[in-house]
């Protein structure tokens, strides 16, 4: 008798590419966090460390600024960008609670994923009003011939992957009266068959479906007083397949059909800044924010609504005693592991936490700063697991080979790949790199705010393993 596979629906209806993450075959990254939203690197063939040299680069391509991570899909690489003209009026000021304002343009690009070239792009004039207002901020969402991209400032775009067609547009502002957040908007949008689930907020508005083929409203669902920066994802708790929000009031559990609302947990975050995508395994799930700390649910069979387990706070200052239990982390990706949650505390103390008890299990500033005094404030590590293994892209512009386990941190190897070139208002006004980056066809795909870099992380047995620069685009 054959044996047959099982496949549940995927949040962006790519069930039939599940033949890509078999042994010899490439993955996609084709939205924020990868295929299946998890952030987990599922490829074979990658080098099991970094040679002396460093990976080979397989090309380079100047860019303009932004947050926007990279999505890899189809042989091309999607992001975006903003490009502001020489000498136009601009007044920015670089801190976290001003709103700069700034005139110029939004960009979608394709690139030729072999070498970087521009395959097209898609501009459009956008006038910023928000804190950091050096460019977009949500990874674009691939779904077959088409590519979602959201704005800083609410332009949702529905373009033909292939040439960069308009195929629909709407703004959030404009057409839903939603007021921009402090940091502009930067949930990257979801696919979920035909629904496209974007984070617009307003009253009974905070999350929204629309028709992903005509941008016709479905359903809307939820108020809170800031729809956060969290990327909604659909997981499968106790059981049951739901649309899960954080926003800046606390999480809520969904019917991704019809919006219908199954649970909902307050857990109120300062400034609204709900940003980390929840860490979902076994029924468990963890957050963790900036002010408030990190906070576990666990959902229970026949139970409605989700358990609050624990919530620990690490504070918001620099830890020069490490402390016993929590972390506060900004933007830094959030693991749960083993039974065991993983983070970085606002200084760059990454931690182990105890998932029962969220009590620390170690503490360690190798992987941020270095050294044992904490100064980096608004440290960011972006964390993707792959095996037993995490590769971790830190705001110095290194990506690290590491182990984490209850053991302790076990670094295997760094290359540093990118400088740092946006200015923080943290740390006397160090530059950052704040851009998540992609895995995908045995590469790494990362920006700052002038390029964006592929690198080769095939292992040298496989024909990318000994691949070296490719391409030097022009600016595009």
């Amino acid at each position: 008798m054959k044996s047959r596979l099982v496949v549940r629906p995927l949040p962006l209806a790519l069930a039939c590419l599940l033949w890509a993450s078999l042994p010899g075959h490439a993955d996609d990254w084709p939205q924020w966090r990868g295929l299946l939203r998890d952030g987990v690197w599922r490829e074979d063939g990658v080098l099991e460390r970094f040679p002396p040299e460093g990976p080979p680069v397989r090309w380079r391509t100047p860019i303009g600024p932004g947050f926007s991570g990279p999505a890899v899909a189809g042989g091309r690489v999607y992001l975006m960008d903003r490009a502001v003209e020489e000498g136009a009026s601009a007044d920015m000021e670089i801190r976290w609670d001003y709103r700069d304002k700034t005139q110029g343009h939004e960009r979608v690009l394709c690139l030729d994923e072999a070498t970087g070239k521009v395959v097209w792009k898609h501009a459009y004039p956008c006038a910023y009003e928000t804190a950091y207002g050096f460019g977009p901020r949500a990874t674009p969402t691939v779904c077959g011939d088409r590519v979602y991209a959201l704005g800083a400032m609410g332009d949702l775009w529905c373009l033909d992957s292939a040439a960069g067609r308009v195929v629909w547009q709407s703004n959030f502002v404009r057409d839903y009266r939603a007021a921009a957040p402090l940091y502009g908007f930067a949930s990257a949008p979801l696919v979920d068959g035909d629904r496209l689930i974007v984070m617009v907020g307003g009253e009974g508005q905070v999350v929204m479906a629309l028709d992903r083929h005509t941008g016709r409203e479905l359903w809307k669902a939820g108020t809170a007083s800031e729809p956060g920066y969290c990327a909604p994802l659909i997981r499968t708790l106790a059981g049951r397949r739901q649309l899960v929000v954080w926003h800046g009031d606390g999480l809520m559990g969904l019917e991704p059909e019809s919006g219908k609302e199954l649970w909902s947990v307050p857990h109120h975050i300062s400034l609204g800044i709900a940003i980390s995508t929840p860490a979902i395994a076994d029924n468990r799930l963890a957050v963790s924010s900036q002010y408030n700390g990190a906070m576990m649910l666990e959902f229970r069979a026949g139970e409605a609504v989700p358990t609050v387990l624990w919530k620990a706070s690490g504070s918001s200052a620099p830890e020069r005693q490490w402390k016993k239990a929590g972390f506060n982390t900004t933007m830094s990706t959030v693991l749960l592991l083993d039974g065991h949650v993983y983070g970085v505390s606002l200084y760059g103390e990454t931690c182990c936490l105890d998932g029962n008890t969220g009590q620390r299990v170690w503490t360690t500033l190798q992987p941020t700063s270095g050294g044992t005094e904490p100064r980096e404030r608004w440290s960011t590590l972006f964390m993707v697991p792959h095996g037993d293994r995490v590769f971790i892209w830190n705001d110095h512009g290194d990506l690290i080979l590491a182990r984490l386990t209850p053991a302790g941190y076990q670094e295997i190897s760094r290359v540093h790949v990118l400088e740092p070139d946006m200015p923080s208002t943290g740390s006397g006004g160090r530059l950052v790199v704040w851009s998540h980056p992609a895995f995908a066809n045995r590469c790494l795909y990362v920006r700052n705010n002038h390029e964006i870099v592929c690198m080769s992380l095939a292992a040298p047995s496989h024909p990318l393993g000994s691949e070296g620069n490719r391409n030097q685009e022009p600016a595009p």
